[in-house]
C-alpha cells in the first residue's frame, strides 16, 4: 500500500476509513507526504489512532501535516477535495452492497483524488486459511468478500463510470490457483 502511493508521486494523501492509524504511522515517516488526513466513521477508532501516533506529542510541523477527520465514506464531505491520492484499506467490505454507488460518487465524482488505491480480501483465498470455515467471512463485520473478478469487474465498471484507468496488484503472497490474500486496484484520473 504504502510503495503504491509513494509511486504517484502524491503530496497531498487520504487514509478513507483510516481506523486506528497503521496506515497514518507509515505516511507520517515518508516526507513526500507533506498533508495526510485520516477519516473514520469512528470516533474510538479516532481516539486508539491518535494515542498510535501520539497525536499531543507530536513536533508542531508534524502536527500540522496530519488531519484526523470524523465522517462517513458515503456521504459527501468538501474536506475530501483537492488531495493527489486516496487509501481505502479493507473498508469496502465493510459497506453494505447497497451502499456502494453512494462510496463511488462521494470518492470518484466528489472527492476526485488523481489516484486511489483500494485494497479488499480476496475470497478465493480463504481456502487457506485452515481455521475459516467454508462460506464463511474473514471478520465478522464484512458485509461481502469479492473473488478476484468480482473485484475486476467492480472496478473497471467504477473507472469507466468516472474517468479513471485501473490497474490490479496483488498484496501478499501468491499462490497460482487462489491468487494472494489480498487484492488491490490502483486507479489514476484520465487527465
Amino acid at each position: 500500500m504504502l510503495a503504491a502511493l509513494k509511486s504517484t508521486g502524491a503530496a497531498r494523501v487520504l487514509d478513507l476509513g483510516c481506523g486506528e492509524g497503521k496506515l497514518l504511522q507509515a505516511l507520517l515517516r515518508e516526507k513526500q507526504f507533506t498533508e495526510i488526513a485520516g477519516l473514520d466513521v469512528s470516533h474510538r477508532a479516532l481516539e486508539i489512532a491518535r494515542d498510535r501516533l501520539h497525536y499531543d506529542r507530536l513536533p508542531p510541523a508534524q502536527k500540522e501535516r496530519l488531519r484526523l477527520l470524523h465522517g462517513s465514506l458515503i456521504y459527501r464531505d468538501q474536506r475530501l477535495a483537492g488531495f493527489d491520492a486516496a487509501a481505502v484499506v479493507e473498508v469496502i467490505e465493510h459497506l453494505d452492497a447497497a451502499r456502494l454507488a453512494a462510496f463511488e460518487r462521494v470518492l470518484f465524482a466528489c472527492a476526485q483524488p488523481k489516484h486511489i488505491v483500494i485494497t479488499t480480501p480476496n475470497r478465493e483465498y480463504n481456502v487457506k486459511w485452515e481455521t475459516l470455515p467454508a462460506g464463511k467471512f474473514r471478520h465478522c463485520d464484512h458485509r461481502f468478500e469479492w473473488t478476484r473478478a468480482e473485484f475486476h469487474s467492480w472496478a473497471n465498471g467504477v473507472a469507466a463510470r468516472f474517468g479513471y484507468n485501473v490497474r490490479f496488484l496483488p498484496v501478499g503472497p501468491e499462490d497460482p490457483a487462489v491468487g494472494s490474500p489480498t487484492q488491490m486496484g490502483v486507479f489514476e484520473r484520465i487527465k
